[in-house]
């Protein structure tokens, strides 16, 4: 649960929307009571709500598991309209 706490701290200090904890063993009750207590970051994008500090285990990672996080933004550049050019014809 130390490791846990030593997380909550880094995460506070550094401003950080989120903190993952990767173990090998399944977390303990107190761990996962712990990182609850944590709370949740709220994206203003999404309008979502996302625990602060999040314990994945290594097997979960492994069977697919991903941080419960908000998607990336991204921008994509808009394509320059076909309507001005002339349809070539294909003989």
């Amino acid at each position: 649960m130390k490791d846990i706490r030593d997380l909550i701290g880094t995460v506070e200090r550094e401003k950080a929307a989120i903190g993952v904890f990767i173990t090998l063993k399944n977390p303990s009750k107190d761990m996962k009571q712990e990182a609850g207590d944590a709370g949740y970051y709220e994206s203003e994008y999404f309008n979502k709500k996302y625990p602060k500090i999040q314990i994945l285990t290594i097997e979960e990672l492994f069977n697919g598991a991903t941080v419960n996080m908000p998607s990336e933004l991204t921008t994509f550049r808009k394509i320059p309209s076909m309507n001005n050019r002339s349809q070539e014809r294909i003989c």
